[in-house]
C-alpha cells in the first residue's frame, strides 16, 4: 500500500494535473517528433492517450518495485538458509570432536532430505559410527551401513568437487562389502581405491584419505591364496599391491599430521615386520602402545601394540 501511495500522487486527477506538475508539449520537427517543455503553457494534444501512457508508465515503475521487494525477499532466505547450514555444520563438528555419536546422528538425521553435500557425508559418517557402537544390534547395524552409503553417494552427486564425499563413499562401499561376501568386496576393490585416490587429489592434506590409501594397499599385500584365486577369476589383472607400497602411504601420512590416528602408528609398526625391520617395527609399535586412548578403538590398538612387541625384541 506504502509503495501504491506513492505511486499515485504522480497520476494527474480529472482536469487538474498535480501541483507544478508541467505536461511536455509535442513539437514537429523535419526528421519526426520530439518533447519539449513549455512554462506556462496548456496541453496541446489528447490528455486521454497521455493519461493512459502515463498509467502504464506508472504500473512499469510499480512492477519494478515488486521485482526488487521479492528479488531482496529471495536473497535474505537464501542467505539465511546458508546461515542455518553453516550453524549445524559448526554443531555437527563440535559433536564429532566431543565424541558425541548418538547426538551427532540426531542432529544430521532431521536433513537427510538435505540437498547439501557438506551435510550429507556427514550424515553418512555419523551412520556408519552409530553402527560400530556396542549398543547397536546387528539388524540396526546393517541397516545403518546401507543408509550411510546412501548418504554417502548423494553427496558426492551433489559435489564430485568434495574429497570427504569420495573419501566417506569410498568407506561405505567398503563397509557394505562386508555383508555381500568377499566376491562383491573384491569386485569393488578398484571402486575404492578410484575414491581414495580422487580424495588425495583434491586434498593432499588429509591425512586420514592417505592412511586408507595405505589400508588397502596393505589389505591386498597380505591377501590370502584363496583370495587371491578369486581375484583372479573376477578381474584379467587383480588388484595388488606391496607391503612397500602400504608402508609409503602410512608413512606420508604421518608427515602430513604426525601423530593423528593411533591405528596409522600400529600398521606402521606392523608393515616394518612384514618387511623384516624389527628395530622400526618397534620404535612404531610403543608409540600407538602408548598414545592416549580417547576411543574403544585406542584401547584396541594399544592392546595389540603391546602383545606385538613381546613377540621379539628391539633388535633388528
Amino acid at each position: 500500500m506504502a509503495l501504491a501511495s506513492r505511486l499515485w500522487r504522480f497520476l494527474p486527477s480529472g482536469q487538474n494535473a498535480v501541483p507544478g506538475f508541467r505536461l511536455p508539449m509535442r513539437v514537429t520537427g523535419g526528421r519526426g517528433t520530439c518533447v519539449q517543455g513549455l512554462s506556462g503553457s496548456k496541453v496541446i494534444g489528447n490528455p486521454q492517450a497521455f493519461k493512459r501512457s502515463l498509467i502504464f508508465s506508472a504500473l512499469s515503475y510499480l512492477g519494478f518495485e515488486t521485482y526488487q521487494l521479492l528479488s531482496s525477499s529471495a536473497v535474505v532466505h537464501a542467505t539465511a538458509k546458508v546461515f542455518r547450514v553453516e550453524e549445524v555444520l559448526q554443531q555437527a563438528d563440535y559433536l564429532y570432536e566431543s565424541g558425541e555419536t548418538e547426538k551427532l546422528y540426531q542432529l544430521l538425521i532431521q536433513y537427510k532430505e538435505s540437498e547439501d553435500a557438506e551435510l550429507l557425508w556427514r550424515l553418512a559418517r555419523a551412520s556408519r559410527d552409530v553402527a560400530q557402537l556396542s549398543g547397536t544390534s546387528e539388524e540396526e547395524k546393517k541397516v545403518l551401513v546401507y543408509e550411510a552409503l546412501k548418504y554417502a553417494k548423494r553427496a558426492l552427486e551433489k559435489n564430485e568437487a568434495s574429497f570427504a564425499a569420495h573419501k566417506w563413499y569410498a568407506i561405505c562401499i567398503s563397509d557394505v562389502g562386508d555383508y555381500e561376501g568377499i566376491k562383491a568386496k573384491i569386485a569393488n576393490a578398484y571402486v575404492i581405491k578410484e575414491h581414495f585416490e580422487k580424495a588425495i587429489e583434491l586434498n593432499p592434506k588429509d591425512a586420514t584419505s592417505i592412511h586408507l590409501m595405505g589400508v588397502w594397499c596393505y589389505t591386498f599385500a597380505e591377501m590370502p591364496w584363496y583370495q587371491r584365486r578369486i581375484a583372479n577369476i573376477l578381474f584379467a589383472a587383480p588388484p595388488s599391491s606391496t607391503y612397500e607400497e602400504a608402508l609409503g602411504y602410512f608413512q606420508r601420512a604421518e608427515q602430513v599430521d604426525p601423530n593423528f590416528y593411533s591405528k596409522n602408528l600400529l600398521l606402521l609398526g606392523k608393515t616394518y615386520l612384514k618387511l623384516q625391520n624389527k628395530k622400526l617395527a618397534a620404535f612404531w609399535l610403543l608409540k600407538a602402545k602408548d598414545y592416549p586412548a580417547h576411543t574403544q578403538e585406542d584401547k584396541q590398538i594399544q592392546a595389540e601394540a603391546a602383545q606385538l612387541l613381546t613377540g621379539f625384541s628391539g633388535k633388528n
